[in-house]
């Protein structure tokens, strides 16, 4: 009979040490002491904005950038425009047939010399090289007007110029109002003033000479520069 119970309480006895000696085989949630499992992942809702931020500054760098790129691209057009008013101009103070003409060729030759030379500081401190010759159309229109005399040059150089100052007026004031360097927007605005006002004298010459005026012309040019 003693041998029997013993025999009975012997399993008991090896469950109870098991217990004992290996409580690692509890299911882990029952450790008070282990980290709730929100603080072992990271946080996404706090990562995202930042995330957001850096894509954010990232957007802003690329349209600095980008205006800095046309403002560039402007700054060389306006140049290589001026230089072609000058020597237009300088032809229409010479080969002119009317004192109207020839007063406004040599006022575009003043006017813009000094524009040009406003300009180039600030192309230079850009890092924009200047062109140093005429575009192809304007070097066309120098060696047209420069074969041509009496009337018949006033009307070709007055119609060209009624073109080129609508044109010019329309992209110095989109200039104005989107570049972000108040250096480079100062410098526009003024010259934008002096271009309408170019624009206005030139629509005048041609109508009193019967040189045909573009559709859009009057509109453009009636408004004063902003």
């Amino acid at each position: 009979m003693k041998l029997n119970s013993a025999c009975n309480l012997l399993p008991q006895t090896l469950v109870l040490s098991a217990a004992i000696l290996y409580p690692a085989t509890l299911p882990a949630q029952s450790d008070p002491m282990s980290p709730p499992a929100s603080q072992t992942q990271p946080n996404r809702a706090q990562q995202a904005p930042a995330a957001a931020t850096a894509m954010q500054d990232s957007a802003t760098n690329s349209g600095d950038v980008g205006q800095t790129m046309k403002d560039k691209i402007f700054l060389r057009k306006a140049a290589q425009g001026g230089m072609a008013e000058v020597k237009l101009g300088q032809l229409a103070a010479e080969k002119g047939s009317s004192d109207d003409v020839k007063a406004f060729g040599q006022k575009m030759v003043d006017d813009h010399t000094k524009l040009n030379n406003d300009m180039a500081p600030i192309a230079d401190s850009m890092g924009v090289r200047l062109p140093t010759n005429l575009n192809k159309e304007d070097q066309a229109e120098y060696d047209k007007l420069n074969g041509l005399s009496g009337n018949d040059f006033d009307m070709e150089y007055l119609s060209f110029m009624v073109k080129d100052y609508h044109k010019d007026l329309h992209e110095f004031r989109q200039e104005a109002a989107s570049t972000t360097d108040p250096t480079l927007q100062n410098a526009v605005n003024n010259a934008t003033k002096v271009i309408h006002e170019h624009s206005m004298m030139v629509d005048k010459l041609a109508r009193e000479k019967g040189v045909p005026m573009p559709q859009h012309g009057a509109n453009k040019s009636a408004s004063p520069a902003s």
